[in-house]
């Protein structure tokens, strides 16, 4: 895969009460990524970003909100987001910015 290709992919880690609960009972990392990347290249990513093996993907598109102002009606923009789970003994630590 192209490797400018894979630095695109993801775009932020996904950081929240749910993401941590999910990061501690399944071994798993939550990233926002780009809205037509696949698994294989998810996965491709984080390896090379972060330099550790990754065992499974999963992704799941999020609707856009619907949202209101003045009796107009607007759409934020949908976004994917991947639940990366990592080989045993692998961690990713964004604290310290990479892998430990």
């Amino acid at each position: 895969m192209n490797q400018e290709r894979l630095m695109q992919v993801l775009l932020a880690p996904q950081i929240s009460e749910k993401a941590t609960y999910v990061a501690d009972k399944n071994e798993q990392v939550i990233f926002r990524v780009a809205s037509d990347a696949t698994k294989p290249e998810i996965k491709a990513a984080v390896e090379l970003l972060f330099k550790v093996q990754v065992e499974t993907v999963q992704v799941a598109n999020v609707k856009g909100k619907v949202k209101r102002f003045k009796g107009s009606v607007g759409r934020r923009k949908g976004w994917k987001k991947a639940f990366v789970s990592l080989k045993p003994g692998q961690e990713i630590n964004f604290v310290e910015g990479g892998t430990v």
